[in-house]
């Protein structure tokens, strides 16, 4: 399909972002932030991967549905997105749990977007975009459009190859030779396999085409069904298996991040999965390219002073190596290697980080060593505090710590803890 016709295609449809969710897994990172507001590399939050890929593929007519813990996301939006242009019928619409049907919250993926189908009936889309705000990743969505078009289907679905022990963490789909789903599993037990690739699974990513009609009529049929749980892995999915109108997408094809043959797609849901992405970055060929301007990651860009590095004595040397530092982040004698300081981070004569992500508006004090850490924003750590060298001890002063070492730090733990 020509360029022309799939600018067409962007510009009748629209794009719900589902940010409602806490992120669980993510413990104390997200007690009082949802997990899409969650800081990533330095200066993005998790959701600005996906409202991006919206604003890059050219779907510029978007809403936010936001539901858990929403106030720093809905900031965050409202002040770092508002450049597009409403005059042009451009705009990204935050929406918040409103209980539009009946008296209860967002009981379900499906149930979310049905209690906000004004929103479409409004913008009278021919195409209906739903994505998951939580994933980080880069795809061009106007190609998935474009196929789901020329196939005449009614609903598509991403999917990207996963490790067959991964598998059951995902919706499990199984295809024809024409890519049409003929078999759908949410988490099952033993995934089905990838015929003629044994150790992978084709999973679910969470991202759906609809046509916006057939959507509407799902919605409503599901929404007066009393035993479904009115979630579109669960049972929208399903519901369409067998119809013939189900296809599945292949990532591989809108993917604008490839490494090597593999398209980069992560579920930054926990701690570990959380620190690895973000200490990748500091590789010196990361896997997640961010200086590709053809396809910039957008976000709030606070207007903050330079990062700055002072002392230059045996010692005491401010410096950073493989590292990520912010706008606003002032290393005074200290040594960073391998971490990523977020903005107005500051580092006191005589610590070490290393391993570590470190969130806004930390100050470290004097002599401080954190080594595989995960600092939460606002935290002040007092001179010679210490974390990530001893498991136990950690967990003790009532920090969290993960199956593969990583230390978690939060403002509460230190108020609690001596």
């Amino acid at each position: 399909m020509n360029a022309l016709r799939s600018n067409h295609l962007t510009q009748r449809s629209y794009a719900i972002v589902l940010a409602g969710g806490r992120g669980s897994r993510l413990r104390q990172l997200t007690d009082r932030r949802a997990k899409p507001a969650v800081p990533f590399a330095g200066k993005l939050k998790i959701i600005d991967f996906a409202l991006s890929n919206c604003v890059n593929s050219g779907i510029r007519r978007i809403g936010v549905l936001t539901q858990y813990k929403a106030q720093s996301l809905i900031r965050h939006i409202e002040r770092g997105w508002g450049f597009l242009a409403t005059t042009l019928g451009e705009y990204v619409d935050v929406v918040p749990a409103q209980q539009q049907h009946g008296e209860r919250w967002y009981s379900g993926t499906a149930n979310a977007v049905w209690q906000n189908v004004d929103i479409l009936r409004e913008a009278e889309p021919d195409f209906v975009l739903v994505l998951a705000g939580d994933h980080v990743y880069k795809m061009d969505y106007a190609v998935m459009l474009a196929e789901h078009a020329e196939r005449g289907t009614a609903m598509s679905v991403a999917c990207i190859e996963v490790p067959l022990e991964d598998a059951s963490d995902f919706g499990v789909m199984v295809v024809d030779e024409s890519d049409r789903i003929i078999a759908f599993e949410e988490k099952p037990a033993r995934p089905t396999p990838v015929p003629g690739r044994p150790t992978h699974a084709l999973a679910s990513m969470g991202i759906y085409v609809f046509d916006a009609r057939l959507l509407v009529d799902v919605l409503a049929r599901d929404a007066a069904d009393p035993t479904s749980s009115h979630d579109f892995g669960k049972d929208i999915i399903p519901s369409l298996v067998g119809t013939g109108q189900l296809h599945a997408h292949r990532f591989e094809t809108s993917c604008v991040n490839m490494v090597g043959e593999r398209p980069y797609w992560r579920d930054v849901g926990t701690i570990d999965a959380y620190w690895e992405a973000n200490i990748d970055l500091t590789q010196v060929v990361p896997e997640l390219n961010l200086y590709d301007d053809s396809w910039p990651i957008v976000s709030l860009q606070r207007q903050l002073a330079p990062a700055k590095f002072v002392f230059d004595e045996n010692g005491r040397r401010g410096m950073a190596t493989d590292s990520l530092v912010s706008s606003g982040c002032v290393v005074s004698g200290a040594v960073v290697r391998r971490s990523i300081l977020f903005s107005k981070v500051r580092v006191a004569e005589g610590s070490v980080i290393e391993d570590s992500v470190v969130l806004p508006n930390v100050v470290i004090g004097r002599d401080v060593a954190i080594r595989r850490a995960v600092i939460d924003k606002r935290c002040q750590l007092p001179d010679g505090f210490r974390a990530g060298f001893d498991a136990a001890r950690d967990r003790a002063r009532g920090f969290h710590v993960t199956e593969r070492g990583i230390t978690l730090v939060t403002a509460a733990m230190i108020e609690q803890k001596p």
